[in-house]
């Protein structure tokens, strides 16, 4: 079994045919998902997207592109929906100082209260960071300095550097179709550094579609290029990444009931 740790199945392009989308996941044995919140406004959204699934979770957070549209003075707004059986994680968050489409300080301020919720209801934060390592890695360190929390670097395109940041949080990283990519050489050396046991894999699905797929619309079956990537790249059999990354997910998301065919 596999887990599309991070994947948007409410955006249109998904969700026109998310029945679809999801058996053809099951049937790749892709046995669960995350769909991930990226705005308090569509929140909604994204739980209607999980509800209509046994194997689908859902995160809530706000995006930090979207950080100047819905700011966060506290981590009160996100946490009055944690209750919901459905949600398991907070984010994602973070910070993108590549597109900047939100203020830099907005971003940050957001972020710090994505954390204050993090810790406070216990779920993972999922954190969203790009051309930003500096802030990310010395927020975090501020943060975890202040009282614990878990979380992964999603979508992992960072420097060693960030990566060895993270694993001293405690961290787990997160690989996607990226990896897959032909210009992806130094990232690849970053992820042969990284211990199985703290690695997770995921999709971004509809985004970055791993080869052979790339150029089209991603999906959650699709995450089996990612994870077969990743398996060769660490030098383990397929089903030993499998396990590896699906304990993983399920150590670090521990709302998501484990199945009970997985021992």
């Amino acid at each position: 079994m596999l887990v599309d740790s991070h994947c948007h199945l409410d955006f249109p392009d998904l969700a026109a045919e998310r029945d679809a989308v999801v058996a053809r996941a099951k049937t790749a044995g892709v046995g669960a998902c995350i769909t991930i919140g990226t705005k308090l406004s569509t929140f909604p959204n994204t739980r209607a997207a999980a509800e209509r699934f046994d194997n689908v979770w859902c995160s809530v957070g706000i995006h930090p592109h979207e950080a100047d549209a819905e700011p966060l003075d506290d981590a009160a707004p996100v946490l009055a929906v944690t209750d919901d059986p459905k949600v398991v994680g907070i984010g994602e968050t973070g910070l993108d100082y590549f597109y900047n489409h939100s203020s830099q300080d907005r971003q940050r301020a957001n972020f710090r209260a994505h954390i204050a919720a993090a810790r406070q209801s216990r779920l993972p934060l999922i954190v969203h960071t790009r051309d930003a390592e500096c802030d990310t890695i010395e927020i975090l360190r501020e943060e975890m300095a202040a009282g614990a929390f878990t979380g992964v670097l999603h979508c992992f395109t960072g420097s060693q550097t960030l990566a060895r940041a993270a694993l001293d949080l405690g961290f787990l990283i997160s690989a996607s179709g990226i990896i897959t990519f032909k210009k992806s050489d130094a990232l690849r050396d970053v992820f042969r550094t990284v211990p199985l046991d703290r690695l997770l894999v995921e999709t971004d699905a509809p985004y970055l579609a791993p080869v052979p797929h790339r150029g089209k619309r991603n999906e959650p079956a699709f995450v089996v290029y990612t994870a077969a990537a990743l398996a060769e790249l660490k030098g383990v059999p397929a089903h030993e990444l499998a396990r590896a990354t699906t304990d993983n997910f399920f150590r670090l998301f521990t709302k998501v009931p484990r199945p009970a065919e997985l021992p």
